[in-house]
């Protein structure tokens, strides 16, 4: 048998049981009633972003052509990044390709042998990813625990301590106690880092997020903001003082080693930014869905992620199969998104819906459940 008959043999064996689990993915296109999508605001097909994208392909042309410290550098990455910063009330922005390239940066980058970073144990894969790339030690507390994160901060003794969190909870829909982690980290001497992947655009004054609606930016050492999911566009930008921002351009690989994207996704997040400051209506109308559609499903919360919790992978996949029968783009949640046995529909609101869809979504949902 040769190497590669080996190789093919056992991710065959390995495929078996991801199917023998019910946890096999198939790739499928949106079709039907969005309840699926991150695009909460609608943005990913407005206007005023599609024409800004569009003017921008026609001036800065497809690809950026290499890294940012080579030849992918662009003017309107340095101005987008300046925005970026003063929406989230920090001295500077630094934008990447991706939240999961933003996220390996700050913790692989920051965090040095001897350090301890604490985790929230629902975390999303690419905190724990960056976690893995760094030298510290990681220390896991239960979710949105803060009496035993606190517990777990005094104990640690050494080099420095690190408290790294979602602010909104991608799977579970909940928001972590950001004011209590500050204060433990004050109290600690540790740094909190957040990631407003699902907040951003949707909470706060301004729509800037859970950390603004917080009162927190002055707290928080590092955010990490996505620019694909409520902005619509793609990317990410990693919000903090000037110095961090500075060491994470000399010597974040995944920042050095990555081509820059596309300069034609700049207009169009600016874009964003200036639908999100123009029409507040947009974010009050998505959390005015999320809480119609929790309270007739009895779901507690207040964001516009809603999870429905069924348990076992086989019924999930069923329920979910039969809503999209019915014209809803609802999928199912499994392991290892989420923590076995609590396979799940994860709902997302977004500005499209309405309150009659909602109820027709409601019902279809408790024929296929029955």
């Amino acid at each position: 048998m040769s190497g590669l008959d080996g190789i093919a043999q056992r991710t065959q064996a390995a495929l078996s049981q991801i199917d023998g689990a019910g946890l096999r993915r198939v790739l499928r296109a949106p079709v039907g009633i969005d309840l699926a999508s991150n695009d909460y605001l609608g943005l990913a097909r407005h206007p005023l972003l599609m024409d800004r994208m569009a003017a921008a392909v026609r001036e800065l042309g497809c690809g950026s052509t290499g890294s940012r410290l080579l030849r992918g550098e662009r003017e309107c990455f340095r101005a987008l990044e300046e925005r970026f910063a003063a929406f989230k009330g920090t001295e500077r922005a630094l934008y990447f390709s991706s939240g999961y390239l933003a996220n390996l940066a700050v913790l692989s980058t920051f965090t040095e042998s001897g350090d301890a970073i604490f985790s929230d144990a629902l975390n999303h894969a690419s905190l724990i990813d960056g976690m893995r790339l760094s030298k510290a030690k990681r220390v896991v507390f239960p979710h949105a625990n803060a009496a035993r994160l606190s517990e777990l901060l005094a104990g640690e003794t050494g080099g420095a301590k690190f408290v790294v969190t979602e602010s909104l909870f991608s799977m579970e829909g909940d928001i972590a106690p950001l004011s209590d982690y500050a204060t433990l980290c004050r109290e600690h001497g540790a740094a909190l880092i957040v990631d407003e992947a699902h907040a951003v655009g949707i909470f706060g004054e301004r729509g800037s997020g859970l950390i603004e609606a917080s009162g927190l930016a002055d707290e928080v050492f590092i955010s990490i903001n996505t620019a694909g999911k409520a902005l619509g566009v793609c990317g990410a930008f990693v919000c903090g003082p000037e110095w961090a921002i500075e060491y994470l351009i000399q010597r974040a690989r995944p920042f050095i080693f990555s081509t820059a994207p596309p300069p034609t996704v700049a207009p169009a997040i600016d874009a964003a930014l200036d639908v999100i400051g123009n029409e507040p209506a947009r974010r009050e109308r998505v959390l005015t869905l999320a809480k119609y559609l929790r309270a007739k499903l009895g779901v507690p919360g207040c964001s516009q992620i809603v999870p429905l919790v069924l348990g076992d992978n086989a019924r999930t996949l069923a329920v979910a199969e039969a809503l999209q029968r019915r014209d809803f783009d609802v999928r199912a949640i499994r392991p290892p998104s989420v923590p076995e046995g609590t396979a799940r529909l994860r709902i997302a609101i977004n500005v499209n819906l309405s309150e009659a869809i909602l109820d027709r979504f409601v019902d279809a949902l408790c024929a296929a459940s029955s």
